[in-house]
């Protein structure tokens, strides 16, 4: 296989010339990374007398959750420097400043980068080759609009894909919205239901809880303060909420108020803990289910259960309660006490067996939250990006269900924390004319075999049966093509027959390992270079926010806004006044703004928004608190079950369960039970692959973004974290380069040896960019290249921390 980092047509500068101009240019050494030499040496050395400084506010608008403000100093039209928000009063919560972490202040390192896509291109080479020539922008929209007319005439439609994405988020007339409302106008494209962070976790509730918006996810992360007992299973904010004014602030603070007992159940000590914590209890990947039926017991034998809440709120957790259609003993508690079909009873010594807890700690744990009053329980989304993950995120929350803690002060229901974001307009995109959707994960299947793929047997939705495979993608800020997409190797193949998918367009900022599958390249503008105005993101606590986009600078080189591709294709069809109604870009966004405005008279001007920067908004006191109206009337705040109750068992899951098709080993269940699952600690792969692999969000990236930038690959150490009983017996010491494989790929990354992960199991930071050499072993330390594309029984979601793996020293 040809090695694609030789074949790219955008060549760094050699490290002698990146020093020598840098050291030219100061503060602003950057700049010579993207700038052509001669625009860096105009910028640097043009002899004025009055430079023209400026300071605009805008925001790194990547997929943290946060949305962080930025000050952007520029100085006559070159970025000098970021700044974070530094109004207000730190010390007064609702005013305290939404700072940016260290990737939103590095992000002049993304604007002023060597791989920059600076021209539209066409691929030359073979697809994953890397290799482009340079077109005129009339050449590039001649070529996307003529192919999709093609694709549309010969398959319809439904054979048009909008990859999933997140490389930049909150663009309210631009990016994801544009194109959406493009597509519905020329007769749409096929859906997609889920994402790939809480795919599992989305889908499963709906069925306890009813619809997701009932419970509002869980009670604000400021409820925590008024609890007696944290318990957060997987929760990691210190690291995936790291961000801003939002959930990490929030729960420091909150916890801090009342020195709220925090335990901690996770298999790697997090940077969420760091002495935070009461305490921390290691559990092995994939066993949280069986950790609660576990605790279950200890409540049920014990009667810490709380009998009048179960019997009032919630249907099947004992024979009362149980709907007409479930089996005699088919109730939770049955299933517990070893009554219910597998005859087996969960006690702790059972639980222990499997999650590598000890029965006695099982059992103080079972008896803490039992008598705690309130308990605020949560689950983060690491744990339902498992095989099993349905099955443990339903089971979690039957520790807040159990013990009646739930519509309380100081309670949640077990689902992740809800967060308040102001509801800023977006362009009207219209509705789609297909009718299919297909889950998140499910893309490349559609493409080897679409036309197979059902309702019952892959979660197809909207139809029975897709009518074609896929044959274009249109990928917008997203490295999923070749990143972030389990199994790399298998999607490389898929991607590289061109009788399969026959077109992909792909816009974005830089030349990620995903924009080289591309057949077509689309150098969009940044967000420093973009118009808009955009609202906190969903990671954002109880505090709101509008924030504006105001240029920094022109866009550089030939980069065009999604928004303005947009109107060259439509202009193409012969839709264009239709598709603009008569509006720039700029002028879409005053006009939606000024709708706001006409809602909200708080919102100041959009030239004071402009000034001043964020509009701050606090959420409503009065809706912190998930399923508090159910609480208090369940019958008039009925949930959106066919009980309207909290369904412990599920009639919806009894039904799919009974007429899906499932593959060998995936289970579906009424009741929210363990399930043992391919690939964890009990397959007999183990005997070839000893050690679980998980993965975790770290500091340096945001997914895959920012990857590309030196300072904060320094910054953050790229490794794989091994118990030193792992390493010992493998000869590994901490800062060794080594190989970690499966019959799926391999991949190279420096180890780091920690007490802080048990023995048995790996962590690997995800978004690492891949690096194949010529034979095909990544150098990149790319956690895709191990993972199963295998889907989850019930959301067809990812399993991407179900890995069993090997490790060595090189």
């Amino acid at each position: 296989m040809k090695n694609w980092l030789d074949k790219t047509i955008l060549s760094p500068m050699k490290r002698r010339s990146f020093m020598k101009w840098g050291s030219l240019l100061g503060g602003a050494s950057v700049v010579s990374a993207g700038l052509p030499l001669k625009s860096v040496a105009k910028a640097a050395f043009t002899d004025k007398k009055t430079p023209e400084n400026k300071t605009t506010w805008s925001a790194c608008m990547v997929n943290c959750g946060s949305r962080c403000a930025l000050r952007v100093h520029t100085n006559d039209g070159v970025i000098t420097q970021i700044e974070s928000d530094n109004r207000g009063d730190d010390k007064v919560f609702g005013e305290h400043q939404i700072r940016a972490c260290l990737r939103g202040r590095s992000i002049k390192h993304r604007v002023y980068n060597p791989d920059r896509l600076k021209y539209p291109m066409k691929r030359i080479g073979e697809r994953g080759e890397g290799r482009f020539e340079r077109i005129s922008w009339d050449e590039a929209l001649d070529l996307l609009a003529g192919k999709m007319k093609h694709i549309i005439d010969a398959y319809g439609n439904e054979s048009i894909f909008f990859t999933y994405g997140t490389g930049t988020q909150g663009y309210r007339t631009d990016g994801q919205h544009a194109l959406h409302r493009l597509m519905n106008m020329l007769g749409g494209n096929l859906n997609y239901y889920g994402n790939y962070s809480w795919g599992q976790i989305q889908h499963a509730l709906p069925f306890t809880y009813g619809d997701i918006k009932a419970a509002a996810n869980g009670s604000y992360t400021s409820e925590i303060k008024s609890a007696d007992l944290l318990v957060m299973f997987g929760y990691n904010p210190a690291e995936t909420r790291m961000s801003g004014g939002g959930e990490i602030y929030e729960h420091s603070v909150a916890v801090r108020e009342r020195n709220v007992r925090t335990i901690i159940i996770d298999p790697r000590y997090t940077d969420t803990m760091l002495g935070k914590e009461d305490e921390w209890i290691p559990i092995r990947p994939g066993t949280d289910a069986a950790l609660v039926e576990g605790i279950a017991h200890v409540l049920i034998t014990e009667n810490l259960v709380d009998q009048a809440f179960l019997d009032k709120y919630c249907q099947g957790y004992d024979e009362k309660t149980l709907p007409a259609s479930a089996p005699k003993n088919g109730h939770y508690k049955a299933h517990i006490l070893g009554q219910g079909p597998d005859g087996i009873e969960k006690t702790p010594v059972w639980a222990s067996g499997i999650t590598g807890i000890p029965a006695k700690k099982i059992i103080q744990l079972a008896r803490e939250i039992g008598s705690a009053k309130p308990a605020y329980i949560l689950q983060g989304t690491g744990i339902q990006r498992q095989a099993n993950g349905e099955q443990s995120a339903r089971s979690i929350v039957m520790l807040p269900i159990l013990t009646g803690n739930i519509g309380l002060p100081g309670t949640n229901t077990g689902d992740m924390p809800a967060n308040y974001s102001y509801p800023v307009p977006t362009i009207p995109t219209g509705t789609n004319p297909v009718k299919a959707s297909i889950p998140f994960f499910g893309w490349t299947d559609a493409i080897v075999r679409g036309q197979e793929m059902t309702d019952k047997t892959d979660g197809v939705l909207g139809v029975k049966q897709l009518n074609t495979s896929i044959k274009m993608l249109i990928s917008y800020a997203s490295n999923m093509l070749a990143n972030q997409h389990a199994d790399i190797n298998r999607t490389r193949e898929i991607l590289r027959d061109e009788s399969l998918c026959e077109f992909i367009v792909l816009l974005d900022n830089h030349m990620t390992p995903s924009a080289r599958f591309a057949d077509l390249l689309l150098p969009d503008v940044t967000t420093l270079e973009n118009t808009e105005v955009s609202s906190d993101g969903y990671a954002s606590g109880s505090l709101g926010a509008v924030v504006p986009l105001v240029p920094a600078i022109k866009p550089m080189y030939e980069c065009r806004s999604a928004y303005d591709v947009c109107v060259g294709v439509a202009e193409r069809f012969g839709i264009r006044e239709q598709y603009t109604e008569g509006r720039t870009h700029e002028q879409w966004v005053e006009y939606l703004y000024a709708g706001a405005r006409a809602k909200d008279s708080r919102l100041p001007s959009l030239e004071q928004l402009r000034k001043d920067g964020p509009f701050r908004v606090m959420a409503p006191e009065d809706k912190r608190v998930a399923l508090e109206d159910f609480r208090t009337d369940p019958v008039k705040h009925a949930l959106g079950t066919p009980s309207g109750k909290i369904e412990i068992y599920s009639t919806k899951l009894e039904k799919i369960a009974k007429e899906w098709i499932l593959p060998e080993g995936d289970v579906i269940t009424p009741l929210p039970q363990y399930v043992t699952t391919w690939e964890s600690h009990l397959d007999p792969l183990t005997e070839k692959y000893p050690l679980q692999l998980v993965g975790f969000h770290t500091k340096g990236r945001v997914h895959s973004t920012y990857h590309n930038i030196p300072e904060l690959r320094e910054a953050v150490m790229d490794g794989v974290w091994m118990n030193p009983i792992d390493a010992k017996t493998r000869g590994i010491k901490n800062g060794d380069q080594v190989r970690i494989w499966n019959d799926r790929g391999e991949t190279r990354v420096l180890a780091k040896v920690t007490p802080r992960i048990i023995p048995g199991v790996m962590a690997l930071g995800e978004g690492a960019w891949y690096k194949p050499d010529r034979k095909g072993v990544d150098r990149g330390g790319c956690f895709n290249v191990l993972t199963n594309q295998r889907p989850t029984p019930l959301s067809k979601g990812n399993p991407q921390h179900t890995n069993l793996v090997e490790i060595a020293k090189v």
